[in-house]
């Protein structure tokens, strides 16, 4: 079951850098003093790949923890 522990936590660490990006993308979108119908419509093209990254993360601490106690 290794391998599910090592694969969760490479789960883990792809959604990890998702949400990164994601808090990266929204920082600079408030920086930037745009309007603000630009700002939700940047905001808006962020959010799925935050929910995504979030589905990704949490998938992965799954598989770690199921890795964990079939070990």
């Amino acid at each position: 079951m290794e391998f599910v522990v090592w694969g969760g936590a490479a789960l883990s660490a792809i959604g990890l850098c998702g949400i990164i990006y994601s808090i990266v993308a929204v920082t600079r979108a408030k920086r930037a003093n745009l309007p603000d119908e630009e700002l939700r419509a940047r905001i808006s093209r962020v959010l799925p790949i935050n929910l995504a990254a979030l589905f990704v993360s949490m998938i992965g601490l799954m598989a770690v923890i199921v890795g964990v106690m079939l070990g």
